[in-house]
């Protein structure tokens, strides 16, 4: 295990202890800390003869829905046995710092809701709820799981669908535009744990350095975003984002001095 480098961390706490509204953008890398394979990575054993396209498109849905269903099935008990790691579980106790705490993520699996980070922009949707095909709306609570065929939308019989973003689909409607805002107006980005490949969630950070706004970057290996980086973090997020992320509340400004 590498060493941490300490100017690096030291920098990356103090930007962070200074900002009263921090925007948290994770990928894949945060997940798989929990055990969680990425999109990739869940195309093995039987599922490696599939073309993705058959696994996450709606036509690939309509062509064969069980097929599709059960693969879905899968990674919903993988996500349903993982737990929230460190590092989620160190995002969602700063908010007790009294400061304003957004997450915004690419990853489907609500480990971040589930570790209690309470404003999480899911940019590509969840694997843990269900939509109707035809847009009546999401699933109402009590859906079943069932793992060989997806069950009826109970307004219209269509099947239900993961409530995921596929290949060729837009995002969540407002998702995009209010992370983006978010990122414009937050003191400072924390950027951890994605290879800033995947548009158009990989220009949020360019949001942030418009407006002359700090980004942090915490990954074990280069990314396209460490260009952008005020600071980059070279570790896991395991290891990096507890150590880093304010665990007090901001100190109160000095008696008398300007408002800024």
């Amino acid at each position: 295990m590498s060493e941490l480098d300490p100017a690096a961390l030291a920098q990356a706490r103090a930007l962070l202890a200074g900002a009263d509204r921090i925007v948290v953008f994770t990928g894949a890398g945060v997940s798989a800390e929990s055990g969680i394979p990425t999109f990739r990575d869940a195309l093995a054993g039987m599922w490696a003869r599939f073309d993705p396209e058959r696994l996450a498109t709606e036509a690939g849905f309509r062509a064969d829905p069980a097929l599709v269903w059960r693969w879905y099935a899968e990674r919903r008990e993988r996500v349903a046995a993982a737990q929230p790691n460190a590092a989620h579980r160190a995002i969602a106790a700063a908010e007790a710092t009294g400061r304003t705490i957004t997450v915004v993520t690419q990853n489907v699996d609500g480990l971040h809701r589930r570790a209690g980070s309470s404003d999480v922009v899911e940019l590509h949707g969840s694997i843990v709820r269900a939509k109707c095909l035809e847009g009546c709306g999401p699933a109402p609570a009590g859906w079943e799981h069932d793992a060989r065929l997806p069950p009826p939308c109970p307004r219209c019989g269509v099947p239900l669908r993961p409530d995921v973003v596929w290949f060729g689909e837009m995002l969540p409607p407002g998702a995009f535009e209010r992370a983006e805002r978010l990122a414009a107006e937050a003191d400072a980005m924390l950027v951890v744990g994605t290879s800033g490949l995947v548009q158009p969630a990989a220009s949020l950070p360019w949001a942030a350095v418009r407006q002359h706004r700090p980004v942090i970057v915490v990954d074990p290996n280069p990314t396209e975003l460490d260009r952008l980086a005020t600071v980059t973090v070279r570790g896991s997020a395991v290891r990096v984002v507890p150590s880093i992320l304010p665990t007090t509340r901001p100190a109160p400004p000095a008696r008398g001095a300007a408002a800024p």
